[in-house]
């Protein structure tokens, strides 16, 4: 049995390090992450993570683990900022206020599929014009939801956060640790 991480993020490689695991293959799958009409965040969350599992090429027994993470402002999904401008944008958005991310896990093993969604709340200080413009000039904005992560330079916006920190780096360990043991995966095994 090989463990395929369906994700080309290095936090959740890094994550996946926590537990000891070194996935055997790396293969994100192409898939479209547009919102649907009025979809909301949480499902449409739970429903990226399984289509990305779904898209991964694999043999039957191959174990494939993909995730999604959304940040949500209310009814609003925050998405991977296109360009700096957006990235400034979702950050003032964010200023002052408590946001959601939803990190949500799919573990795919032939036709069984287990998921679980993780939903931490996040709280933003004020944020001045020139903290903005410094983080969005430091690129770490690309490529992340909402256009931060928590495990850099935005952790000085940070002050409060409720729920799974690494949920909101974009894996959360206990519950991705729980669907792969669920799998068959031998998490707990002895070196």
């Amino acid at each position: 049995m090989r463990l395929i991480l369906g994700s080309a993020s290095p936090r959740r490689k890094d994550l996946l390090a926590q537990l000891g695991i070194v996935p055997d293959a790396i293969l994100p799958p192409d898939i479209n992450e547009d919102p649907g009409p009025r979809e909301l965040p949480l499902p449409y969350c739970a429903r990226l993570a399984r289509e990305k599992a779904a898209a991964v090429a694999c043999e039957p027994d191959d174990l494939v683990l993909c995730a999604d993470t959304t940040v949500a402002l209310g009814r609003r999904i925050l998405g991977k900022p296109a360009n700096a401008v957006e990235a400034a944008a979702f950050l003032a958005l964010m200023s002052g206020r408590r946001h959601q991310v939803i990190t949500a896990v799919a573990v795919k093993r032939g036709e069984r599929l287990w998921a679980r969604e993780v939903t931490s709340q996040v709280r933003f200080k004020r944020l001045s014009e020139v903290e903005i413009a410094a983080y969005v000039a430091s690129g770490e904005w690309q490529g992340k939801a909402g256009g931060y992560g928590i495990q850099g330079l935005a952790g000085a916006f940070i002050p409060w956060i409720q729920g799974s920190f690494s949920a909101i780096m974009g894996l959360p360990v206990a519950e991705t640790a729980t669907l792969l043991a669920a799998a068959g995966w031998p998490v707990w095994r002895q070196s």
